[in-house]
């Protein structure tokens, strides 16, 4: 069967029950629930307070908006077809939710590097923060980090879908690139490889300047002189390394990990991992350790109490 004549996929089947197909529909449903949920409040908060309107908590609204995406691109489908009992999703339907969550996944890992560089210029040179994160700078960095991210998306799509294949079973519950490569009947593909390298390359470099970064401000606010300096400007930056580290150790297991040429639930947990557990908890993360938040949250929570 090759790539002409396919016209859809077969996504991975957890069971052939009704009950443990129910089962799964449900907690597909409470954890895009809960991830659009809480990264919703998030975006509400940050857009409603004005204490919130800077560059640290609008690259957190940003980054909120790309993990509802990020769950909204993969979720609802495996949930429909749990419902329905059923395995299809489209060749195009396929396409574009492989270019959405990449386009997602790489937005969102761009833009953690870009919160790295913020927290740097505010902890080491506090005097030109003003300066430097100016709303204009900020615009611009976010349409960057954005159309980065669409980029990123579009050139793996593309190397992706040049490929023939000679199966349209996919044993995972969404398009997964390195499920969909293991179909291909040549078993390489040079651009979808270069494509990688590249991403390799990016990915590294964004990686070298998170950890260069930190150095940095660690040794920074190490010259502080007050305790109550030192945790200030640390309760901003260990959320923001938590979300980074979290985000790539899963990925890392997730991709280094050759794909199984059968349905493995230990592959659908690594992808679960990487792919909504990150969503989920980074506005958790964000709202525990940041009291602006918290105090804002809490003010909505009576607000709506009063009504």
């Amino acid at each position: 069967m090759k790539n002409q004549t396919i016209s859809y996929f077969l996504l991975l089947e957890f069971s052939q029950n009704r009950h443990m197909q129910l089962l799964h529909f449900f907690f597909f449903f409470v954890l895009y629930l809960a991830t659009v949920t809480t990264n919703f409040i998030i975006i509400s908060a940050v857009f409603l307070d004005h204490r919130l309107h800077n560059p640290m908590y609008f690259f957190l609204m940003n980054l909120a908006l790309q993990d509802m995406g990020i769950v909204s691109v993969i979720v609802p489908k495996s949930m429909i077809n749990s419902l329905m009992g059923t395995r299809h999703i489209s060749y195009v339907g396929c396409i574009v939710q492989i270019f959405l969550f990449l386009s997602f996944e790489a937005s969102d890992f761009f833009l953690l590097t870009v919160m790295a560089y913020d927290r740097y210029v505010a902890i080491c040179h506090p005097l030109h923060y003003q300066m430097v994160m100016n709303w204009k700078n900020c615009a611009e960095i976010i349409i960057l980090v954005w159309v980065a991210g669409l980029l990123c998306g579009m050139l793996h799509t593309t190397g992706t879908f040049t490929i023939l294949f000679c199966s349209n079973v996919v044993n995972q519950f969404f398009c997964e690139i390195p499920q969909l490569l293991k179909l291909s009947c040549s078993r390489f593909n040079c651009l979808e490889v270069g494509v990688l390298v590249a991403s390799v390359v990016v990915g590294l470099g964004c990686f070298i300047f998170v950890i260069v970064s930190y150095a940095t401000i660690f040794k920074a606010v190490l010259r502080i002189p007050s305790e109550q300096g030192r945790k200030k400007a640390l309760s901003t930056c260990i959320p923001h390394l938590i979300v980074v580290s979290m985000l790539l150790i899963t990925g890392w297991f997730a991709y280094m990990r050759p794909p199984s040429n059968t349905p493995s639930y230990f592959d659908f947990g690594l992808t679960v991992l990487y792919s909504l557990l990150p969503p989920l908890f980074n506005p958790i993360i964000y709202s525990m350790r940041n009291k602006n938040i918290k105090f804002v949250l809490s003010k909505l929570w009576r607000f709506e109490k009063f009504f």
